[in-house]
């Protein structure tokens, strides 16, 4: 199978994200998508996160039975921080049957070349690029490596979300349903 890898803090999931990834699932020739939560993106402060079982879920309510879509918890068990290169490695040696690619906004590929070993990843993956505002995807843009995919341009950010939850604003159209549910339960992102 052709499987693309949404890598993400997810910080919530939010209907941004599930546009990007069911649109990648239906309109390109990848077979599935899968969500992998990242306890710790180095570009990112882990103080800021929910706990990591806790977004893995909210993946997973999310997504629901969406046949094409699937959250993976891969990354839990990898040395932290995490790095895309190590996790694509430990993906092909447990999956050799399937063909990986990376999905990712243009904002991404503009920082593309300060990840670790992204030459080597460009090795290992084909890129999967989504429009983002005010990104032109850098020089990688042209690499033959690189596809640009014309997903819809989503504006939703998940600090947007936690931001509004915080001040008392009603974000329960920019989540799924059960998303919400789950988080007003549990009180996430209210101080």
């Amino acid at each position: 199978m052709k499987i693309g890898l949404f890598f993400g803090s997810f910080n919530p999931v939010h209907n941004g994200h599930l546009v990007i990834a069911s649109y990648m699932a239906e309109f390109t020739d990848l077979d599935q998508v899968w969500f992998v939560v990242t306890p710790h993106n180095p570009f990112k402060e882990k103080e800021t996160l929910l706990a990591d079982h806790h977004r893995f879920q909210l993946v997973k309510i999310a997504i629901g039975d969406f046949r094409k879509l699937k959250v993976s918890d891969i990354e839990f068990n990898l040395p932290k921080p995490s790095y895309t290169v190590h996790t694509v490695s430990y993906l092909y040696d447990k999956y050799p049957e399937h063909q990986f690619v990376l999905i990712m906004g243009a904002d991404n590929l503009d920082s593309f070349h300060k990840w670790k070993n992204w030459e080597q990843l460009l090795e290992q993956v084909e890129l999967y690029v989504y429009p983002r505002k005010e990104s032109s995807g850098g020089e990688l843009l042209h690499h033959p490596k690189v596809q640009v995919i014309p997903a819809p341009m989503m504006e939703l950010s998940a600090t947007f979300i936690r931001n509004a939850i915080k001040s008392g604003k009603d974000v329960r159209y920019m989540v799924p349903e059960a998303v919400w549910q789950y988080m007003r339960e549990m009180h996430f992102y209210e101080r």
